[in-house]
């Protein structure tokens, strides 16, 4: 099974948007998905603190800011 990990925050709705357009897709590949806040990490905050919501699979970003669907589908059809 792939993982795939979201970096989040409280109160961000890009990160809430984010997050529900990816049940769908998880429901569809079966990746599970593993939601890290940054702020509980300060090494985290200063990585991505501009650059959230932000889905990583491993160290490859797959997208920032909004969900890319099409990019998403891609790197999970290779």
């Amino acid at each position: 099974m792939l993982n795939l990990t979201l970096y989040t925050r409280l109160d961000c709705h890009l990160c809430e948007d984010m997050q529900q357009a990816l049940m769908p897709l998880q429901t569809e590949y079966g990746f599970s998905l593993h939601i890290v806040d940054i702020d509980a990490d300060d090494h985290l905050r200063v990585l991505y603190n501009e650059r959230i919501p932000l889905l990583m699979a491993g160290e490859q970003e797959i997208c920032s800011y909004v969900l890319n669907e099409t990019m998403l589908r891609n790197f999970l059809s290779k």
